[in-house]
């Protein structure tokens, strides 16, 4: 390798730790904001879960609830940073690319962090009251549960982790496409085995219920299906001839994630 492309090299990796350290000095100073209002959030979570007088959370050693409120805090400052983080990725990929690909990549960021807090409020408001309503159900005369507050809140910040990330199926559908690594008619054609894929995941990624599991495969599948018609879409306009001849408005149809009809 010649000095030019060692230089090279080292800057792109110097340029990667700077944006690295970005990420992470967001996150760290929106910490003791999001330690500051995760009672208020915790609170939240129990109220929007469980039923008026269903059930009481406990804390089994004097450190839990701080503990918890640490993991809470790190979980909000995320959540609050992940524009900021997005657009430093953005920003570390921007000298790469060419204009359209800049403005496809921007949209993308942006459906992105959409579709993560999506995933994140469905699990909230959808998924978590169902699911402890589900495990209430079990409760008798004489079985009673008692809940510690670790338990939960750890089940609550992995699944709304786990359906922010999976509600990101569609832009995986579409980068995948876009960049050539397959066709829309070849996934169409593996629509069986993704689904099989889906399943899996959900199932790693969820407690070991049936509800929990299709509460999270089943939009997932349908956001796929979303992502493989826009996909298609996007394969049709790429390769249609401009009705103007203008080779530029066909190039920037074909990089447009999201093309209009």
């Amino acid at each position: 390798m010649d000095s030019d492309g060692e230089d090279t090299l080292i800057g792109h990796l110097e340029a990667l730790r700077q944006t690295l350290l970005r990420c992470l000095a967001a996150v760290a100073l929106l910490f003791p904001v999001g330690y500051g209002v995760s009672p208020a959030v915790i609170d939240g979570l129990v109220t929007l879960c469980f039923p008026e007088g269903a059930a009481q959370l406990n804390f089994f050693s004097p450190m839990e609830v701080f503990l918890v409120r640490l993991k809470m805090g790190a979980i909000l400052a995320f959540f609050g940073a992940l524009p900021w983080i997005l657009w430093q990725v953005w920003r570390f990929l921007l000298p790469a690319l060419y204009a359209a690909e800049r403005k496809a990549l921007g949209w993308w960021i942006v459906s992105a962090t959409g579709l993560f807090f999506a995933g994140a409020l469905f699990c909230a408001f959808f998924v978590l009251p169902m699911l402890v309503r589900f495990a209430m159900s079990f409760a008798t005369s004489t079985i009673q549960p008692m809940l510690g507050v670790a338990n939960v809140v750890t089940l609550a910040e992995w699944l709304l982790l786990a359906f922010g990330a999976m509600f990101q199926t569609p832009i995986l559908v579409l980068l995948s496409v876009r960049f050539g690594l397959i066709s829309a008619a070849s996934l169409r054609n593996k629509r069986p085995y993704v689904v099989i894929i889906i399943l899996v995941i959900a199932a790693i990624l969820t407690p070991p219920d049936v509800i929990s599991q299709i509460a999270l495969a089943f939009p997932t599948w349908l956001l796929f299906e979303l992502g493989l018609w826009l996909a298609a879409r996007q394969e049709r306009l790429a390769q249609q001839p401009a009705a103007d001849d203008d080779p530029a408005a066909s190039a920037a149809s074909a990089n447009t994630p999201f093309p209009r009809s």
